[in-house]
């Protein structure tokens, strides 16, 4: 069974996303070992670049320390992949390692450093979606893949 390890920034404050992190956590487990690591966002005294990119600099520090396997940031300027496309992804990347970590940075981003170290970039849209949420929009696009993968009635 594959690990899939999401390290997202920030806690989740709303029961609604909660549910639904649970919900998909939960049908994710008959295929993958997900793991999901939560670390405190640091946030940038002012609104001035330089405390931002001090702020990422602190996020960049904790995730790297959670990184494991094939590294792939959730970023606006990724590749995008439908459904089908992102099931053969996982597939592939399957066959070829036992561990995949799947980022979500911060409301400010990913410091540039954590998307060098990554392998890919992956973006869901060209839109920009809170992250909290992205965290359900990722979950549910991976038990789809899966669910592909597995030909179980999901997908239309």
């Amino acid at each position: 069974m594959i690990k899939i390890n999401l390290i997202a920034m920030g806690d989740i404050k709303e029961k609604y996303l909660k549910d639904a992190i649970t919900e998909y956590s939960k049908r994710l487990s008959r295929f993958a070992d997900l793991k999901i690591i939560e670390l405190k966002e640091h946030i940038a005294n002012s609104s001035s670049d330089a405390d931002t990119i001090n702020a990422l600099k602190k996020d960049a520090v904790e995730i790297e320390k959670h990184i494991k396997g094939y590294p792939i940031c959730l970023d606006i300027d990724g590749k995008m992949y439908s459904s089908v496309q992102f099931k053969e992804k996982i597939e592939k990347l399957a066959n070829t390692t036992s561990e995949i970590t799947f980022i979500i940075g911060a409301s400010n981003g990913l410091y540039q450093d954590i998307k060098n170290k990554c392998k890919e970039k992956l973006s869901f849209s060209p839109m920009t979606f809170p992250h909290q949420l992205m965290r359900v929009i990722f979950l549910e696009q991976l038990y789809r893949a899966f669910t592909i993968m597995n030909n179980i009635s999901y997908h239309k």
